[in-house]
């Protein structure tokens, strides 16, 4: 059986530090509490994937009481792409097979997307989930590609595309999975599947709008 390693990228929750595009609409307290059912989401999801280690890496410091018996870190890079390469890097160093990486701020992301990503990387060589920003939610590889990592433009409507021209140069085999989308926006949370949940933030945005 494959050795394989699952990473999840997580910012940590603080106030005025998360979801800031979305804090511009519904304020920085609800913007919190949304990441934080986030955050909540992925770390359900994530530990219910069978047979792979969970790597956290949180941004700026580890929470003990989130993924609670998992092997944790703090992110190092001076950008994305830096602490992804370092992250995916050091599983490969110690002798996973796969590697697959996810952020944490999908509403959708379950369990299924996460297995079906290690299925794939049986047949390819890379697995991409494409977020409809443009970029990515999901990375796996069977080995290190360093250039994924290098001279991209992060949080660009180009990110994916670029990236999948890269590994199309070198003969590289790649497989997407369905598009999702993480939610930085209102317009993102009122077409996202826990819109009920959140709907008082966005009735009363458009309310304040309509008193401007």
């Amino acid at each position: 059986m494959k050795k394989k390693a699952l990473i999840v990228f997580v910012k940590n929750i603080r106030l005025g530090k998360v979801k800031t595009r979305l804090a511009k609409t519904v304020g920085d307290e609800a913007a919190f509490e949304v990441y934080k059912h986030l955050v909540g989401i992925t770390e359900k999801e994530s530990q219910s994937v069978p047979n792979v280690d969970r790597l956290i890496y949180f941004s700026d410091v580890i929470i003990d009481t989130k993924w609670a018996g998992d092997t944790k870190y703090v992110q190092e890079g001076a950008d994305l792409g830096e602490r992804m390469k370092r992250a995916f890097q050091m599983a490969f160093d110690k002798g996973y097979d796969q590697v697959v990486g996810i952020g944490s701020d999908l509403p959708d992301l379950n369990k299924a997307v996460i297995e079906l990503a290690f299925e794939k990387l049986n047949e390819k060589e890379t697995v991409f989930g494409p977020a409809e920003d443009g970029g990515y939610y999901l990375l796996g590889m069977n080995e290190l590609i360093p250039t994924i990592f290098e001279n991209k433009s992060w949080s660009t409507s180009g990110l994916l595309e670029e990236t999948l021209t890269d590994l199309n140069e070198q003969n590289r085999s790649v497989v997407l999975l369905k598009t999702l989308n993480d939610i930085d926006t209102i317009e993102d949370l009122k077409a996202s599947s826990i819109s009920n949940k959140f709907k008082e933030l966005y009735e009363l945005s458009r309310s304040d709008k309509s008193t401007v």
